[in-house]
């Protein structure tokens, strides 16, 4: 599934800083029309949902036509863009301004609906039903590893089509799966593939595909050993799914191929969210390596979340000397608790900044934007809005 092309990373726009260090206009990706689809992507808890749709919200505030895929299983994106129920149909969100003629929809994925949908378009009514109402493909299709990043590779393919045949959206913003790893979404195709390609698999079709001489001593003896293991049912269900679905899988693997080239083409713009702590900084760089290995368009990193600098101009060290001296002076001088306070925050902050440089020095031509962390929660589109300012601003 990946390609054996490597090649630098296409950064976004850059505009100079204080200290020389690449900058991500976001601005300037979102207003260029030839940037299709964009793809947030980073570890679990890094703020891609809210990232995705602060980035929607504000490309159709500035006159883009937008559609917002997330896959957020806490429903966050629902509840700030007021709308009551987000599923696999986008879904229009009432309240975004209008003034530049854009427009954003909503939408998440539904990843059993997203399997059932292919299977329906792919096989006959007869042999749909019989898979649809297989045991094993209902175990497959609601919690198989990689399923949930597949069908999202899968229904961002069904809206790209879609909006080039009907000619609506100009922009996707992606909110990849809360996976462990970041790598996972570009991992899963391949997997799926491979695990259906796998030799079980081919273990399980040998006695509905192949001649009765196929059915040797020592097959059977494999087919006795899983069926003590599994159970007659579990392996009859499994083999009659395999068998149904053997037709379809050159079907899934060929849009999956598709997808994959979509990922690397240049309407394509990749951007790793991570937060300034060293394991999201580690997971980022990896992503980095990934999409430059794979040829695929980055630009940039969001470091989200970043602790904001105390307004008093004390280092670290000179604000736990002064409580020092306070506290032998006054015992529990609340003075004194307040510099410890002010210490804290600054170490935080220097070891933040030293985060964000080493991982510039790593990776010196990859632009990144910083995003101060809210003192609340995203929860309505205002809060998105910030967010929005807050990217734009840098």
């Amino acid at each position: 599934m990946t390609s054996s092309k490597r090649t630098r990373p296409r950064v976004g726009p850059l505009t100079a800083t204080a200290d020389r260090a690449p900058r991500l206009d976001v601005d300037a990706l979102l207003a260029d029309r030839s940037t299709g689809i964009i793809v947030c992507c980073g570890s679990g808890g890094v703020g891609k949902t809210t990232t995705a749709a602060a980035l929607a919200l504000r490309a159709a505030e500035m006159g883009r036509c937008v559609v917002v895929l997330t896959i957020d299983p806490a429903r966050r994106l629902a509840q700030s863009m007021g709308i009551e129920a987000l599923d696999n149909t986008p879904r229009p969100v009432a309240s975004v301004d209008p003034a530049n003629g854009g427009s954003l929809d909503a939408m998440m994925l539904d990843m059993k609906r997203t399997f059932d949908e292919v299977v329906l378009s792919q096989a006959s009514e007869e042999k749909a039903r019989a898979i649809l109402e297989n045991p094993f493909y209902i175990a497959l299709s609601s919690s198989f590893s990689g399923t949930q990043e597949y069908m999202a590779m899968e229904k961002l393919g069904q809206i790209h089509a879609q909006a080039q045949r009907d000619g609506g959206y100009d922009l996707i913003v992606v909110d990849t799966p809360p996976s462990r790893s970041a790598l996972d979404f570009l991992d899963a195709p391949e997997r799926l593939s491979s695990f259906l390609d796998g030799r079980f698999i081919k273990l399980l079709l040998a006695p509905a595909k192949g001649p009765a001489r196929l059915m040797s001593a020592g097959l059977g003896l494999i087919t006795n050993a899983l069926t003590k293991i599994l159970g007659a049912q579990v392996l009859r269900d499994m083999q009659t799914f395999v068998a149904a679905f053997d037709t379809l899988f050159g079907g899934f693997r060929q849009r999956a191929q598709k997808t994959f080239s979509l990922l690397q083409a240049d309407g394509t713009a990749f951007l790793v969210i991570a937060a300034p702590e060293p394991d999201a900084m580690r997971e980022a760089s990896y992503f980095v390596e990934r999409l430059t290995e794979d040829a695929m368009p980055l630009a940039g990193l969001v470091i989200n979340r970043a602790s904001p600098a105390p307004s008093a101009h004390l280092s670290a060290e000179e604000a736990t000397a002064a409580a020092d001296r306070l506290e032998a002076l006054a015992p529990g001088s609340t003075t004194a608790g307040l510099l410890r306070l002010h210490a804290d925050r600054a170490r935080i902050v220097a070891r933040e900044a030293h985060l964000r440089r080493r991982w510039a020095t790593e990776h010196p031509e990859v632009p990144s934007v910083v995003v101060p962390a809210l003192a609340s929660d995203v929860h309505d589109l205002d809060g998105l809005r910030r967010i929005g300012e807050l990217l734009a601003e840098g």
